[in-house]
């Protein structure tokens, strides 16, 4: 059974995969950027471990890509153990963070996450490719989350799920973190 462990460079981890990743497509640099809207000169800072992309940074990339987000946020290993993989929004490294409660799985087309996101915060997302949905469960807190161009509030218990294929975002306007898991899948 594979696990997930924490990864301690950050810069050197999403480096190895998107060179990884960049080979198996065959693609040069500027066609990475045509293909996942990022610029050419940002994936060869990344490429070459001088910058950490933003959580935003890193969909595009996934997306781009046809992968997974957890593609980039974690890092497999051969034996059992809790997963624990943990990526701040570069940013503001105060304001949200991603922790992988399960990696992508090849079968279901899924993968989870716990999500932090800190007092007085919102977090937009671009749209993901369109066969993506997103189902929300708040676990701590409040907090509200913005699709159709419009904010729903959310409490402890509540979820809801849309489509990734479009503008949506997450906000915490109270004085203590919203935990909420966000659940993924890729039809």
């Amino acid at each position: 059974m594979s696990e997930t462990k924490i990864i301690t460079d950050v810069n050197v981890h999403l480096a190895k995969n998107l060179k990884y990743a960049r080979a198996k497509k065959g693609w040069s640099l500027d066609t990475c950027a045509k293909n996942t809207g990022v610029s050419k000169a940002m994936l060869g800072q990344i490429e070459r471990e001088e910058s950490s992309p933003t959580i935003s940074k890193l969909w595009q990339i996934a997306s781009g890509f046809e992968l997974p987000l957890s593609y980039f946020l974690t890092e497999q290993v051969l034996f059992d153990s809790v997963s624990e993989a943990l990526i701040n929004e570069a940013e503001n490294p105060k304001s949200i963070s991603i922790k992988t409660v399960f990696e992508f799985d090849e079968i279901t087309k899924m993968e989870t996450f716990e999500i932090t996101l800190n007092p007085q915060h919102e977090h937009m997302s671009e749209p993901h490719n369109k066969n993506v949905f997103e189902h929300i469960i708040v676990l701590k807190g409040e907090m509200a989350f913005f699709i159709d161009d419009h904010w729903t509030n959310l409490k402890v218990g509540d979820s809801t799920k849309f489509r990734g294929n479009q503008i949506h975002g997450y906000q915490n306007a109270n004085k203590v973190p919203a935990i909420f898991h966000n659940i993924i899948c890729y039809l």
